[in-house]
């Protein structure tokens, strides 16, 4: 029960990573709100939202509603994502743009409010789910790049910023390498395979080996831990 009695709100919590993590804070004692726009998922042990997260006004009353329930936030997981991979030559702006609202603005929008929550109850842990594609980019990939990058540089912001004035919150990011999730469903087996023999430990990740690094950043076993990108790529290099 590593999470016990705490308040955790982790976006794109009905698949992959993000409901494989949301699933795994549950069994380990924490009120999880899961926050999902267009695949909705039924639970009688997750309080899931339907938030547009790159609408700053959606995100501030949720964030609010969530405060006055609950009177705190212990845990931010800034999970959600999406693709629209082209060449760049090839790339419309309108793609381009859609990738960063949802893997940057988004997290920006919510952790404007949750950030400020935390910092005045002196606790807290924030955790941004990069990408190897951020570490080291990707060809086809320059949206997706981008966003995650932006993410690994927001978080090395927020861990300075939410720390000062005591605010004691930890901001940490995961960077995992090519995981088993719908974003992969899409992607050719011979691609998959090539992938694989690019790792150390010769196979992909499952959303679980993100989740249990989520759940120990979470977690007061890594209390003194902040400003870090965790790589959980199986030792993949791009």
């Amino acid at each position: 029960m590593m999470l016990e009695g705490k308040i955790a709100i982790i976006t794109g919590a009905s698949r992959g990573i993000g409901l494989v993590t949301a699933q795994l804070f549950v069994k380990h004692g924490a009120k999880v709100i899961g926050v999902y726009h267009d695949t909705q998922v039924e639970s009688d042990e997750i309080d899931y939202y339907r938030v547009d997260i790159t609408d700053n006004e959606a995100v501030k009353e949720f964030i609010k509603d969530i405060y006055k329930k609950y009177g705190r936030i212990d845990i931010l997981v800034n999970n959600a994502g999406i693709t629209s991979d082209n060449l760049t030559k090839n790339m419309t702006n309108e793609d381009f743009v859609k990738v960063l609202n949802t893997n940057l603005v988004g997290p920006f929008n919510i952790t404007k409010y949750v950030g400020p929550i935390m910092q005045a109850q002196h606790y807290g842990s924030i955790i941004n789910i990069a990408s190897i594609v951020g570490v080291y980019g990707n060809i086809g990939q320059a949206n997706y790049a981008a966003s995650k990058a932006g993410l690994i540089g927001l978080t090395h912001t927020w861990s300075k910023e939410f720390a000062m004035k005591d605010g004691n919150v930890r901001v940490n990011a995961v960077a995992p390498g090519y995981t088993m999730t719908d974003m992969l469903s899409t992607v050719p087996k011979d691609l998959l395979e090539q992938f694989k023999k690019q790792t150390l430990l010769n196979r992909l990740a499952e959303p679980i080996d993100i989740a249990n690094t989520v759940l120990f950043l979470a977690s007061n076993y890594s209390n003194y831990i902040t400003d870090e990108v965790i790589n959980v790529n199986g030792g993949m290099k791009l």
